[in-house]
């Protein structure tokens, strides 16, 4: 899953595949794991034997592949996910390498992705160009010279995608999910999460340390002195301190009611009155707003009074690095290697940056996403497989609608809204049925961050012209060939990307039990995600609604409360463990998603033979080897520490373990016993 939105769930971490997010590849391009003879779907090296399933069936599962795979210095996590995502990039390259070559209509997608992606290749231009690219903006910085300057510069280095301080975009009403509105959120630190700037244990001193070194290094790159550099980045990292300080936790971020405030152009002079919501409104090309959603007044409050207590040529400062930070990858050799000594060494322990090819690929599929999508999937991904996907998502709806109609905890009143939820769920699978129109986006071969700049505007003004206008329920937040997954319950929908469906997830060829143990667990997962706590405050048609009855919402949030105990007690490292309420909806969609999988495969045997062991192991217990095949993954340890505490996904290990040791099925399957450490002592279950 990638990062869970507000109201949205994903199958993948996005810390866990900074490469994944953007590669993708079609069936017919991928390789079957059932084309081995004897072979169905499950390789019996990745088994380490010298594990019982019943103390650590991760372990057991995946501990022979973890052994022989350790991580490419490129990465710092790798596993199934990785695997995929380089193989997929390549497919992307070669469409990519094609479109560079072609001599494309002008204005067509085919030339812009090639153009963009040969002005990415383009290191020669890139390195003589230097910090010409951003000249300008720096230039803009230096010339102001009050708050309405800085001001009138924050409005246009965030539509360059450079900002600070805060976001501003388009969001659907939470309370009419047929209409979007303008919305603020907090914003405008350098670090990933607040935390990483009020914890006082050693290692996160030492991130800061490191973190402010960095901004002086980036800041001498552009020119300035060893000495004055290095003030700067205290003064970067004292305004950004007093940034995170009034920041919301990101566990209350997932939490909507608290992210939800309409407020008024008045009610905002007074919350910020050193800061002219007229004039932002103005510039950002919506002078008609009277009211948006603020999702953290806190943070703004706070944001305001930083205005007034922080000197100006502070703020001149902060923006240029920003700017700069935003910049990094497009600017000459020596920007990026530092950019990545922090970004990939510090933070997550990479110890070599990915090939420039791949850089590349991810950065055209984030500015051209549904331009190469389009292409991508022409090529590799037919019409059947979107049918047998299909297919295996109505199996799991079903599942869980006979779940629904026999849960012994769930009243009538409640369960009958449930139902109506689930069967209005809408599907969205392989790539979007209205595709992007990029005709308004200049690409050009000459320069790379003047085509990231551009892109960058493009979606920003392609973001807010949905203001004021109604939900467009044929968009995609994902773009076709993403290794990834979605619920959005703002849409109650659920999202499968063309890239998603190919092996370890889904294999034509494979065993049917390993199949639903992998695809059939992640659909599950989707579909769980709209019961989940988080996605069961929103209704069949998307609104924030109240639909349970308080004695059924009480049972639920028991059942809810296990989940997250459970996951508080993982430990990472020593003195280091989840957090339980982080993690708390994926972990559900988990345990939820495994568990009506199971129950789908099931029942597709009915009225059918047995099937037979293959290697010695049961169906039921191919379903779960499906499963952890899907979750196998070395983790260096600082992304693992990343992950823990910024991202509400749990750790691959983790989710290996964690849905099976809470189910019966599991323990049959294996012959678990109570007092084995894959039989939990309180069992958690929802569905």
């Amino acid at each position: 899953m990638s990062k869970r939105l507000l109201s949205a769930g994903c199958i993948l971490a996005v810390v866990c595949v900074l490469a994944l997010a953007l590669a993708g590849a079609g069936l017919r391009a991928s390789s079957s794991a059932a084309d081995k003879p004897g072979s169905w779907g499950f390789e019996m090296t990745n088994l380490d034997k010298t594990c019982k399933p019943c103390d650590d069936f991760y372990q057991f599962a995946m501990g022979g592949w973890m052994k022989a795979n350790p991580i490419p210095p490129e990465y710092s996590t790798y596993g199934s996910f990785t695997r995929l995502a380089d193989q997929n990039q390549q497919n992307l390259r070669l469409i990519l390498d094609e479109a560079a070559k072609a001599k494309a209509a002008s204005g067509s997608n085919e030339q812009k992705i090639g153009d963009y992606y040969a002005s990415c290749m383009d290191t020669a231009v890139i390195d003589a160009d230097g910090t010409k690219p951003i000249d300008p903006e720096l230039a803009h910085i230096a010339e102001i010279k009050d708050l309405a300057g800085f001001q009138a510069e924050v409005e246009r280095l965030q539509s360059l995608g450079a900002g600070g301080l805060f976001r501003f975009t388009s969001r659907q009403d939470l309370k009419d999910s047929t209409l979007m509105i303008g919305g603020a959120s907090q914003g405008g630190l350098g670090l990933p999460e607040r935390e990483y700037y009020t914890r006082a244990d050693e290692k996160s001193q030492q991130l800061r340390d490191a973190y402010v070194k960095h901004v002086a290094t980036m800041l001498a790159l552009l020119g300035d002195a060893a000495d004055k550099s290095a003030a700067e980045a205290a003064v970067v990292m004292k305004i950004e301190t007093a940034l995170a300080k009034v920041s919301t936790k990101n566990t209350d971020l997932r939490d909507p009611d608290q992210n939800y405030h309409i407020v008024t152009l008045a009610e905002l002079k007074t919350l910020t009155p050193n800061f002219s919501w007229e004039s932002y409104f103005r510039a950002v090309g919506h002078p008609e707003l009277k009211q948006i959603n603020v999702g953290q007044p806190d943070f703004f409050k706070g944001l305001d009074a930083q205005f007034t207590a922080t000197p100006i040529d502070d703020w001149k400062i902060y923006l240029r690095w920003h700017l700069v930070n935003t910049a990094a990858p497009a600017l000459p050799e020596k920007f990026v290697a530092e950019e990545f000594d922090f970004r990939g060494k510090t933070l997550t322990g990479a110890t070599e940056i990915q090939p420039r090819w791949k850089r590349c690929v991810q950065a055209t599929d984030r500015t051209l996403g549904e331009a190469l999508g389009q292409l991508y999937v022409q090529r590799y991904f037919p019409p059947e497989a979107k049918a047998r996907a299909l297919a295996m998502v109505n199996n799991l709806i079903a599942a869980l609608r006979n779940d629904l109609q026999n849960l012994p905890w769930m009243g009538p009143e409640t369960r009958a809204q449930a139902i109506a939820k689930l069967q209005a769920f809408a599907v969205k699978i392989g790539y979007t049925d209205k595709w992007r129109d990029y005709s308004a986006l200049k690409i050009e071969r000459s320069t790379y961050l003047a085509n990231n700049f551009r892109g960058a505007e493009f979606e920003f003004a392609r973001r807010l012209d949905k203001i004021g206008k109604p939900v467009d329920r044929t968009e995609w937040g994902m773009t076709p060939p993403t290794v990834n997954a979605y619920n959005n319950s703002g849409m109650n929908e659920i999202v499968f990307p063309a890239g998603i469906m190919q092996p370890p997830f889904y294999d034509p060829k494979a065993d049917d039990a390993v199949n639903y143990g992998g695809m059939g667990a992640v659909i599950g997962h989707e579909i769980t995600h709209g019961f989940d706590d988080q996605g069961s405050k929103f209704d069949a048609k998307g609104n924030r609604s109240d639909w349970w009855t308080p004695e059924d919402r009480k049972n639920f949030d028991e059942r809810a409360t296990c989940v997250e105990k459970q996951f508080d007690g993982y430990e990472v490292e020593p003195g280091l463990h989840p957090n339980g309420k982080l993690v708390l909806g994926e972990s559900i969609a988990d345990l939820g998603g495994l568990a009506i999988a199971y129950a789908a495969y099931e029942k597709s045997l009915e009225g059918k033979p047995r099937p037979k062991d293959i290697d010695g192991f049961t169906p039921e217990q191919r379903f779960f080897l499906g499963w952890a095949q899907v979750w196998g993954a070395n983790q260096r340890p600082e992304a693992a520490r990343l992950q823990t505490k910024t991202n509400p996904h749990p750790l691959s290990r983790f989710r290996g373990n964690g849905a099976p040791s809470n189910l019966a099925e599991f323990a049959k399957a294996f012959g678990c016993k109570k007092g084995d450490p894959m039989v939990r002592e309180q069992i958690c279950k929802i569905w």
